[in-house]
């Protein structure tokens, strides 16, 4: 590797200074000695209740300065071994969803073909689908492992078929999904219908729902999920009202009966050796997050994200 892209040292440069690009790191529309692209992909006119996830990734580069390089619970300074860069955001058409999707593909397209690792922060959890239409055509059919409080696969919405609740039926339908070594953890909350979970189920999803979480807790849940998807390539996806809205209050559709930020963390390190060709973390809405609490849990979410692509490249 010649370079090596990496945050500013907020010794030297304060960590209120500079344009604000995810953990400091630069921001670089290049390939060369690139590992990991952070990619923000701010669309939000699918959402079904409360907007404003378009603001999320900003809101999240805003609070991830307050992140250090040292990721003490996985033991790796991840930027001592992989080259991270922030790649800025992809143009979506505001309102225009399978535009919107056809934009979200090529740039991944480009970028996955050069064997780098996208991360990238929602927007809502419709904009999936695009990475997942990628990710795909790099990878194959991959396993699917979904944090979330809501199954988003229902078949369509007002009679349309693309919102932020229909991302992986479709996906499933158009083959993207590995089903049998795919999986769905954290659904709760009331339903429309008692066939709610077992829709995702009928399409060949294994689904543990929060109930049975806090039963199991995060040591067997993580368990449960790498038992699932085994060394499979796989896809993580995370919507951020998989936490309780106690500690991220800053989303579209709260759902109560969640997990804690500890736990949250707890359980993304207990499956950090899963082979994750892509990640994605969405509906982060900066308008409900006055204490920019669900931001700053996001920015850590993905520093794990991180740290979980350099210790696969550490140990090769």
């Amino acid at each position: 590797m010649n370079k090596l892209f990496k945050p500013v040292d907020s010794l030297v440069s304060p960590r209120f200074c500079g344009i604000k690009t995810f953990m400091r790191v630069p921001y670089v529309r290049e390939y060369d000695g690139v590992d990991v692209a952070i990619i923000g992909v701010p669309f939000d006119t699918a959402s079904t209740y409360r907007t404003g996830s378009r603001f999320g990734p900003a809101a999240i580069r805003d609070m991830s300065t307050t992140v250090r390089p040292y990721n003490i619970n996985m033991d790796v300074n991840s930027f001592d071994h992989i080259s991270v860069v922030d790649y800025g955001d992809i143009d979506i058409i505001p309102g225009y969803i399978e535009d919107s999707y056809k934009i979200i593909e090529e740039a991944l397209n480009d970028i996955m073909k050069h064997d780098i690792v996208p991360i990238c922060l929602g927007g809502d959890h419709s904009i999936t689908l695009g990475e997942l239409r990628a990710a795909a055509k790099k990878h194959g059919p991959l396993a699917l492992v979904h944090f979330d409080s809501h199954t988003d696969t229902v078949d369509s919405y007002f009679g349309k078929e693309y919102c932020h609740g229909t991302p992986f039926y479709h996906a499933i339908k158009e083959g993207l999904i590995d089903t049998e070594h795919s999986i769905q953890v954290g659904m709760r909350g009331n339903l429309y219908s008692p066939n709610g979970f077992k829709d995702s189920e009928d399409l060949g999803l294994q689904v543990i729902t929060a109930r049975e979480m806090h039963k199991l807790g995060m040591e067997e849940t993580a368990k449960r999920i790498m038992d699932r998807v085994g060394n499979k390539k796989a896809f993580l996806t995370f919507d951020i009202d998989f936490v309780d809205p106690a500690y991220a209050p800053g989303t579209g559709t709260i759902e109560i009966g969640g997990f804690t930020s500890f736990e949250t963390m707890e359980l993304i390190r207990g499956v950090k050796d899963l082979n994750v060709v892509a990640f994605d973390l969405v509906e982060v809405a900066p308008s409900y997050d006055p204490t920019q609490i669900t931001a700053n849990l996001a920015a850590n979410i993905i520093h794990d994200f991180i740290a979980m692509v350099a210790l696969k490249r550490k140990n090769l």
